[in-house]
């Protein structure tokens, strides 16, 4: 097939990569602009422009995709197909309907299922066993398209949102070159969203790491997990940030507060919540490097009943 990719982060990087190895010519990759990022504002390529210029692609990055002058650039490739995943904007109906097929998105969940952004991310932290990858027909609504193919993944015990992720990426990238041979072979079925069943996801924002000591620590283990690599989960540790990037969920001490120190001892450091106990495992404090418990206990002694604060 003659393609056009858009997509913006590493999960996209497996895909375009994949549709390169099947054989199919990539046209054009759209992505987002350039942005600064770190303590010099350094301009920084999105991960899938990289890989674009690696294999010599032409990248197209528009402010705005649904601009009449990026319309009209597009209109002049002579595409079979727009494959869109996880691009960050949405397409107008004047794209949807470019090329022979049309816009196939692969999103990384099991439709109707979170819709939305974050999917990956909140399947760890809602405490999921099951997510998945979906392959479907773009329409004007935030994925609400018909459905053509989907493969289900396991969220193991000690999943987090960067291992997840990785596993979400390879599973698109092998649906969605089988969903390019079922569209050329036309056996591809389309099958309409049930949107009664449908759950929609928010995006996920630094303070949502910002961790409540009252919730149930199986909750936010979960968080934890969910949250690991970004933004990360934190509480605070005289007045200083502390980011909490493993834990377990262990039995509580009676008599201590949410958030307060019950057991103490140089390889051990567990916190009250407001169902059960959470033993710290990898923490990072803020100025620190991140380090395994006995490591930070070593440098930094904690007294039974210290609270952290929420």
């Amino acid at each position: 097939m003659r393609v056009v990719f858009m997509g913006t982060p590493d999960f996209s990087v497996q895909i375009l990569e994949k549709i390169i190895e099947a054989g199919h010519e990539v046209l054009l990759v759209v992505t987002q602009p350039d942005k600064p990022k770190g303590r010099g504002n350094t301009m920084q390529f999105p991960p899938v422009k990289e890989c674009a210029l690696a294999h010599g692609l032409p990248v197209f990055q528009p402010e705005k995709i649904r601009e009449d002058a990026s319309v009209e650039y597009l209109k002049k490739i002579d595409m079979d197909i727009i494959i869109v995943a996880a691009f960050g904007q949405i397409l107008p109906k004047s794209i949807l309907d470019m090329g022979k097929y049309g816009c196939i998105n692969v999103h990384a969940s099991l439709l109707p299922k979170y819709r939305g952004a974050a999917p990956i991310q909140w399947a760890v932290i809602n405490g999921d066993e099951i997510t998945g990858v979906t392959t479907m027909r773009m329409d004007v609504g935030v994925d609400t398209g018909d459905m053509i193919a989907k493969k289900q993944v396991r969220i193991a015990e000690d999943e987090t949102g960067g291992s997840l992720f990785d596993k979400l990426a390879a599973a698109g990238a092998r649906l969605c070159v089988e969903t390019m041979d079922m569209l050329e072979n036309n056996t591809a079925e389309f099958t309409p969203q049930n949107n009664d069943a449908s759950t929609h996801t928010k995006m996920i924002t630094k303070d949502l790491g910002d961790i409540d000591w009252s919730k149930r620590a199986v909750e936010i283990e979960r968080l934890i997990r969910g949250l690991n690599p970004w933004p990360s989960a934190f509480t605070h540790l005289n007045n200083k940030t502390f980011k909490i990037w493993k834990a377990k969920v262990v039995e509580a001490e009676d008599g201590f507060a949410p958030g307060s120190v019950c057991r103490v001892s140089k390889k051990e450091l567990v916190v009250m919540t407001g169902e059960g106990a959470l033993s710290l495992l990898e923490v990072q404090l803020e100025g620190k490097k991140r380090m395994d418990i006995e490591s930070f206990l070593r440098g930094c002694p904690i007294e039974t009943g210290t609270m952290f604060k929420y």
